[in-house]
């Protein structure tokens, strides 16, 4: 079992789903409450991911970070490296391919709390900075579980993606779905059967832990 690929992809489905959850609810709470009409433009693009192919995702997140974009070129002369196949890239390319996973249920969460209780807030004075962070997100702790876990566990499984940015460097990039594609090619299927087995195992649990405390959490904190 390659347990340096398991390692990679669990630290690569932390910081996906921590920097999800900083840059997604922001997004969440404008598309909940925006009344702007190109509104519905800002949703597909981030419902795109799950429509499009994770090899032209993969092909375009490639080249927006290559050597010769902007941001590549900037982030080769600050560090001295390269985006394309190594961790930070592969992170780039994983925030973008999960964003829907983690903004959608996010998105229902806010819609689904009682505007009254935001309003009160403000009538009170209270700022809308303090009430998003003092209101909003205690009564929507339901769908923020729902949109980390469900983001963790997405970003466990990519290999379309993973394997266009990030290739294949043991260490690096490998992540456990590029492993056990590698021992299926290699016909190690014993191998193959138990990563895979355990990646099943795993993502059982969190979901049903997940599910377990959402419901619990919603009797404490109800959405309506």
């Amino acid at each position: 079992m390659d347990w340096t690929a398991i390692w990679l992809s669990v630290r690569l489905s932390f910081w996906t789903m921590t920097i999800l959850l900083i840059i997604g609810l922001p997004i969440a709470n404008w598309l909940a409450f925006s009344r702007r009409r190109w509104k519905f433009l800002v949703e597909a693009v981030v419902a795109l991911p799950l429509v499009l192919p994770p090899t032209v995702l993969g092909f375009y997140i490639l080249l927006a970070i290559g050597p010769r974009s902007p941001l590549g070129l900037i982030y080769e002369s600050a560090s001295g490296r390269r985006l394309p196949f190594s961790f930070q890239g592969l992170l780039i390319a994983s925030v973008l391919y999960s964003l829907p996973f983690a903004v959608q249920p996010f998105t229902s969460a806010f819609k689904s709390m009682d505007r009254r209780l935001i309003e009160a807030s403000w009538c009170l004075g209270i700022s809308k900075l303090r009430t998003f962070f003092r209101v909003m997100i205690p009564l929507s702790i339901p769908g923020i579980i729902a949109g980390m876990v469900l983001s963790f566990a997405h970003t466990m499984g990519e290999f379309g993606v993973v394997l266009m940015v990030g290739g294949n460097l043991p260490g690096i990039t490998r992540t456990v779905s590029i492993s056990i594609y590698d021992d299926v090619q290699a016909l190690n299927y014993g191998a193959a059967g138990q990563t895979a087995l355990l990646l099943l195992c795993v993502s059982f649990l969190v979901l049903a832990v997940t599910y377990a405390l959402q419901r619990k959490v919603s009797h404490l904190w109800p959405m309506n």
